[in-house]
């Protein structure tokens, strides 16, 4: 996509919205200090569904910060799997393997996602009703190991696929126009994929244990959860298991 074609087609259809140099955030609302989130929970129980939906997340940062790079690490680190998927015991996530070697478990997506000045940071789990207590000890479980025990190895996997993620979103003008405009949104200037890269090279396992301690260790989460959802732990035995009294 040639700059001046993209540079005359913004002033042809974007030039009547003005401009101002105020946040939107300041203009519409009047908001003297950030909102504090408030980890908590609901649930729809319909035992009539065949499986129960979870969503389990905690907050983080918004895209500036520098801890995003280490969070999108961790992200990876927990990956995403689902019956579909071949390996069994080989998988690469230990959590992966975890619900592999469970017959109710279904799937489960891990998703980072960010805002101006913050974020959330958890997975989507999909089992079978009476076994949730057990897949989302499994799910927290390997949360804490990031904080706890996450090794150089795995910190290098997880970078990889993390960069080999980033260039895959580019595949094709649609996608990296999407991508430009998120990152003016995001961070007022388009990022190189090369800036990208020396960013998450210059993060170790060290740091990573780090900033998951800081947003995940001892905090308190918010879940969402729809199906059989009876044996889903109860909001205070979900807490509990985000510290450890021994390591």
């Amino acid at each position: 996509i040639d700059h001046q074609q993209m540079k005359d087609l913004g002033e042809k259809y974007f030039t009547h919205l003005g401009r101002t140099d105020e946040p939107l955030l300041e203009r519409d609302v009047s908001l003297k200090e950030p909102c504090r989130f408030t980890g908590g929970d609901v649930r729809i129980r319909d035992d009539l569904m065949p499986l129960c939906h979870v969503a389990l997340a905690v907050e983080t940062c918004g895209w500036k910060n520098a801890d995003n790079i280490p969070l999108m690490i961790g992200n990876m680190a927990i990956g995403n799997w689902d019956r579909s998927m071949m390996g069994g015991k080989d998988l690469v996530s230990g959590l992966a393997v975890r619900f592999a070697n469970q017959p109710a478990a279904h799937s489960f997506m891990s998703f980072n996602t960010n805002y101006s000045d913050t974020g959330l940071w958890g997975a989507y789990f999909i089992g079978e009703g009476p076994r949730m207590m057990e897949i989302t000890d499994y799910v927290v479980r390997e949360w804490i190991a990031l904080c706890t025990k996450i090794t150089d190895q795995e910190v290098e996997r997880a970078k990889n696929i993390l960069k080999a993620n980033l260039r895959l979103q580019l595949d094709g003008t649609t996608p990296i126009c999407e991508d430009i405009g998120r990152q003016m949104l995001a961070y007022g200037r388009r990022v190189p994929l090369e800036e990208f890269e020396y960013r998450i090279d210059n993060v170790n396992a060290a740091k990573v244990r780090e900033v998951c301690t800081k947003y995940i260790y001892d905090r308190c989460p918010a879940l969402a959860a729809i199906g059989p959802a009876v044996a889903v732990p109860d909001y205070a035995s979900l807490r509990s298991e985000f510290y450890w009294l021994r390591l």
